[in-house]
Parts: C-alpha cells; sequence; structure tokens
C-alpha cells in the first residue's frame, strides 16, 4: 500500500510550493513525487508516471489519498486502473486515515521548514530536494532497525 498526499508549505517570499509525494507504507520509503508551483493536475500525473516506472504491473497496490480533485479526475483514476492499482481515498473529514502523510509532512517541517533561514524560493528548493533525498536515503528509523527505508526496501526486495 502506497500513501500520497500534495501539500503546500507555508508561504516564502510570496510564493507557495507543492510537494506531491507517495510513500510506501511498509517502510516510509519516498516512492516519487513532483514539486510545483501551483496544484496542478500535471504535478500529480507526473508524480504516478515516476511511481510507475518501479513498480511492476499487476502487483495489487493499493493507491491511498485524501479526497482532492486531483483524485477524483478521470485522468488519475484511468492511470491506477491501468496499472492495475486499487485507489483508497480518506473518509471525508477524518485525518486519521491520512496519518502517516500527516507524520510525513511534520517530520519535512520540523527537520527542514522550521530549521533555517532561507535565501530565496531556489534556496528553499535545492534545501527541499536535499532533505527528500536524506529522507529516504540516510535518515535512519528505529522501526527499520536502524536503516533508511532505501536500504531497508532494497533488502526487503533482495529476500523477495
Amino acid at each position: 500500500m502506497v500513501g500520497h498526499d500534495p501539500r503546500c508549505g507555508r508561504s516564502l517570499f510570496g510564493q507557495k510550493l507543492y510537494l506531491s509525494p507517495i510513500l510506501d507504507l511498509h517502510n516510509g520509503y519516498l516512492v516519487s513525487y513532483t514539486i510545483s508551483e501551483r496544484p496542478i493536475m500535471s504535478m500529480v500525473t507526473t508524480m504516478l508516471t515516476k511511481a510507475f516506472e518501479t513498480i511492476p504491473d499487476g502487483t495489487g497496490l493499493i493507491l491511498h489519498s485524501d479526497q482532492g480533485w486531483q483524485y477524483q479526475h478521470k485522468q488519475y483514476q484511468q492511470m491506477l486502473k491501468s496499472k492495475g492499482i486499487r485507489q483508497s481515498m480518506s473518509r471525508k473529514g477524518n485525518c486519521l486515515d491520512n496519518a502517516v502523510m500527516e507524520n510525513f509532512f511534520g517530520l519535512l517541517k520540523s527537520e527542514l521548514l522550521y530549521l533555517q533561514e532561507f535565501k530565496s524560493m531556489e534556496h528553499f528548493k535545492g534545501e527541499l530536494l536535499d532533505y527528500l533525498d536524506y529522507y529516504n536515503n540516510r535518515r535512519i528509523k528505529a522501526k527499520l532497525k536502524g536503516l533508511p527505508p532505501a536500504i531497508h526496501r532494497q533488502q526487503a526486495l533482495s529476500v523477495a
């Protein structure tokens, strides 16, 4: 099962930046993401296309999201269906359905956004990209036996 939820951080320099990630709910691995200055449909379809490059067809995965307009869009639903992925959406007004994504965005804010001053939006984008790489490849998790998500995922896939 994977989770997805696009978010914007607080306004920086009078601009917003939207991050649309997909997380593997098994180990917190960031499967794919896109960053956009506007919450447009191509942000979500590009994120799916990138994820599909690493996910085999017919795996029976479930992709969970909130009820945003993007996830109710026919193009998004067709993309999932063509890959053999079942769609799941949060119940209206129930943030607990999306707790893993809420946690991810909370970590991103507390470990990046609130810890430093950014010189420009470009500086923030660069730091965000560095953080996402760190999150997947170097940030250890106790529940993964002290491994970062990418290493845990590699080990799990090599055993399977």
